[in-house]
């Protein structure tokens, strides 16, 4: 999607405020004890209320309103009866459609833990998103996205998932630029365009490298290899030339 009239703005503003206000519920939720299935039906009261349809159900069959993903997931955690326990790493990611307009938000948080170098991921891995924000402007090169967050995680001493992009976001879940890689990728040769709006979603780990699927039959949770604490954070953002407006605050 490129944003190219203030009614287009406002209708994907409309959209990522939906977004961010079920992650919120969500999250303001997290308790041990309760399931993800439980969860994700907190997520989809918020998105009925306002109107919204879930963007994973609309577009790939996804069994949940949300996708929720705890400890070893690491992306698409299907909601289910598993139940959260304190110190519990759960990553939230929702998406979703209104008025034929999608945004996409996600964070990852630790539930009632005390583990400092869980809570020390997350902080940076919220860091690493804004580092990659920052470098969204019209006409910068696309790659410096990557650059920005693979610059933080090796001063840091973080690796990033090299299989899980940022992407295109608007028209919808996945739209153009595809693939946008949030790790440094001399094959990056585009440009960003104005007003264009994608996601920045970068993968921040204790060691993990790749993505990999759960179980063949899953069909949609992926785990971090080699094996390793991993968060993500999002925002859907639009890029203008005096840097990135982001929707999903």
């Amino acid at each position: 999607m490129t944003i190219g009239s203030e009614e287009e703005l406002e209708r994907l503003k409309a959209i990522g405020r939906v977004c961010s206000l079920a992650r919120e519920a969500m999250a303001a939720a997290l308790r041990p004890g309760i399931t993800t299935a439980e969860l994700d039906a907190i997520g989809a009261a918020v998105l009925r209320e306002h109107g919204a349809r879930s963007a994973p159900q609309l577009t790939y069959n996804f069994p949940g309103a949300t996708c929720i993903s705890v400890n070893e997931e690491v992306a698409h955690g299907i909601p289910g009866e598993r139940v959260i326990a304190a110190g519990d790493l759960v990553n939230i990611d929702v998406s979703a459609e209104l008025d034929g307009v999608f945004a996409d938000t996600g964070a990852s948080y630790v539930v009632e833990g005390k583990d400092p170098r869980l809570a020390k991921l997350c902080r940076d891995g919220k860091r690493a998103m804004w580092e990659g924000i920052r470098a969204v402007r019209s006409g910068a090169p696309l790659g410096g996205v990557g650059d920005a967050i693979g610059a933080f995680a090796k001063k840091h001493g973080y690796t990033l998932l090299t299989n899980l992009a940022s992407h295109g976001v608007g028209d919808s879940l996945h739209d153009e630029p595809s693939e946008i890689s949030t790790w440094p990728d001399r094959s990056e040769r585009r440009r960003i365009a104005d007003g264009i709006v994608f996601t920045v979603e970068p993968f921040l780990s204790l060691g993990g490298k790749l993505a990999i699927d759960k179980t063949p039959s899953d069909g949609f949770t992926l785990l971090a290899r080699p094996a390793a604490p991993t968060v993500q954070y999002e925002h859907t953002i639009v890029a203008t030339p005096r840097g990135a407006v982001v929707v999903t605050l």
